[in-house]
């Protein structure tokens, strides 16, 4: 959810502001919260284990044991789908440049849910009787091609890695709003960063997808705490929604000096709505090919725990919206959200100074911890997602074909440490506008695995070379054409994340033409090879996988697989 930050037309300005100092009382209170989540996650390792000595496979491991009904879910899969920069981002475009960038996220929301009851209940029950851990798991058993699988498995894997990064740029709002870090020194700067680093990595090497599923119930409780009160408080306090509309129609209808033109529309025009509803639609179809989304749907006990959720996760849409507000709140509040030199503004903290400027210091602690929580839930399920499609996808299909669910669990360990490192490095080493412009990559990218798994999920018609053929062409315009965005105030590459149709002045998102001409080729190129009779790869699924469910025989036959016994090879 953070492709609105990257169409904002600059981030940076000078503030005339004095040098932040630290907040004791709000920062002890998010040490201390954040102390007792790294507790709990921790504890997660025992929580549901069902009395086995470590977690010795994948499905233990990078599953929770598929073992996860309705109320774990809703919590697993709202930490996971509105993570900690998800509560940064939406507000702050909403800030800097109107509703397109900030307001889309709601109705994207909304339209994501039928989705995920059509499609999720179906990759649910294939995935359970073949054992299959990943979307790129799917796609090689349906249709039997190592490039097409490997495709799939290194744009989730490279999609994801910026994604954790933001949610270190998250952690690292909360702690430059609270005063913390040393804008001289690097290291003195970055160490609170690192410290809460080292216990996301040891906790979710420990316990698996259980400790974010189990710290999303506190970081859920949290979020709502905080939108609520503030939703019901900040408007009485400045004048009304009356006020706070008016405050920022003025802001976003006066030209700004530095790009002379308006900052964005306060409620979309004519001119954009190619632009909004083409962003909605888009991030609602690319969400659940993300890894982290198909990790959270893959880890519950039935289909009906899916189309249960699907119905009651619009409610965190609910909250999102009220979150949205309040960047136009911080309007009228005057926010000014500084980095810690006092003089350069950066919108992606303008929550975390809201709640600061305006609240008490010890509640404004329990909503600043809520967003720091609020990160560790989405990183730790998106390290394990992009761990479990190296460790089925690259090292067993590649390298080691008998591997068993052990010895996958240890490599996939590893190489959760691997990304999170990989997060970290890339948080520390670079500045957060090359984390959003990676982000506005990844959503491209995920977006052109959809016609593989999803037509997958009803059909075999397509041609596996035609649907390798129609993800190339998609991620080389999408990547191209969003290189060729320029910010009109730095004036670098990948400047946005909205471009004209080409060939026309219709503006949409980008990853919506790619996954449009990605869908033509897959199409075309599929019926010239079934007209030339071109070999295709071996489909090992049936009609009947699609509609199993959690007492079905070859589940339950599955489901009691030993650790020690090498996994099915696709």
């Amino acid at each position: 959810m953070s492709a609105a930050l990257g169409n904002l037309p600059g981030v940076l300005a000078a503030a005339p502001t004095a040098t932040r100092g630290i907040n004791v009382t709000a920062l002890v209170v998010v040490i201390v919260l954040f102390v007792l989540v790294g507790i709990l996650g921790f504890y997660a390792a025992r929580w549901r284990s069902g009395g086995t000595d470590g977690l010795h496979s994948l499905d233990e491991w990078g599953l929770g044991g598929r073992k996860f009904g309705s109320w774990i879910t809703w919590f697993l899969l709202g930490g996971d789908l509105y993570t900690a920069y998800t509560f940064v981002a939406v507000p702050a475009a909403m800030w800097a440049a109107g509703s397109v960038s900030g307001f889309f996220a709601v109705p994207y929301t909304i339209v994501l849910y039928p989705i995920v009851f059509l499609l999720m209940a179906r990759l649910w029950s294939v995935s359970k009787r073949h054992g299959f851990v990943t979307t790129a798991d799917f796609v090689g058993g349906r249709y039997g091609s190592r490039p097409l699988t490997l495709a799939i498995a290194l744009t989730g894997i490279i999609a994801t890695m910026p994604y954790i990064a933001l949610q270190l740029v998250g952690i690292k709002s909360v702690l430059t709003v609270l005063g913390v870090g040393n804008p001289g020194n690097w290291f003195l700067n970055d160490l609170p960063l690192i410290v809460a680093f080292v216990v996301l990595a040891v906790y979710t090497y420990t316990s698996g997808l259980r400790a974010p599923a189990m710290i999303a119930v506190v970081k859920d409780v949290l979020i709502y705490l905080a939108v609520i009160v503030a939703i019901i408080y900040l408007p009485s306090k400045f004048g009304g929604w009356e006020h706070i509309f008016g405050a920022a129609q003025e802001k976003m209808t006066t030209v700004n000096p530095a790009t002379g033109k308006v900052p964005g529309p306060f409620i979309p025009g004519a001119d954009s709505y190619a632009a909004y509803a083409t962003l909605a639609l888009g991030s609602a179809m690319a969400l659940f090919m993300y890894p982290h989304s198909i990790t959270g749907v893959l880890a519950t006990k039935s289909r009906n725990t899916i189309r249960k959720n699907a119905a009651v996760l619009p409610l965190y849409s609910l909250v999102l919206g009220f979150l949205a507000l309040l960047g136009y709140v911080a309007i009228a509040a005057g926010t000014h959200p500084v980095e810690l030199n006092g003089k350069t503004i950066n919108p992606q903290l303008v929550v975390p100074q809201l709640f600061l400027d305006n609240f008490p210091s010890w509640f404004a602690g329990v909503a600043l911890a809520a967003i720091a929580v609020g990160a560790l839930v989405p990183a730790a399920i998106m390290s394990i997602a992009a761990a479990n499609l190296f460790t089925r996808n690259i090292y067993r299909d590649l390298f080691r074909k008998d591997a068993t669910p052990r010895q996958e669990a240890k490599v996939s360990k590893l190489a959760s440490l691997v990304v999170k490192f990989g997060a970290l490095i890339f948080v520390i080493g670079l500045d957060a506008s090359a984390a959003i412009n990676m982000q506005l990559l990844g959503g491209i990218w995920i977006l052109q695995t959809f016609p593989a798994i999803v037509a997958g999920l009803y059909t075999r018609w397509f041609h596996k070379w035609a649907l390798f053929a129609g993800w190339a062409v998609g991620i080389v315009y999408g990547t191209w054409t969003a290189y060729s965005v320029v910010n009109p105030v730095t004036h670098a590459h990948f400047g946005g994340s909205i471009a004209a149709i080409p060939g026309t002045n219709t503006k949409v998102y980008i990853a919506i033409t790619a996954f449009v001409l990605n869908a033509v080729v897959a199409l075309v190129v599929t019926l010239v090879l079934r007209a030339l009779k071109v070999p295709d790869g071996k489909d090992i699924t049936r009609a009947s996988d699609y509609g199993a469910d959690e007492d079905d025989p070859e589940v339950r036959a599955f489901a009691a697989r030993s650790v020690d016994t090498p996994g099915p090879v696709i």
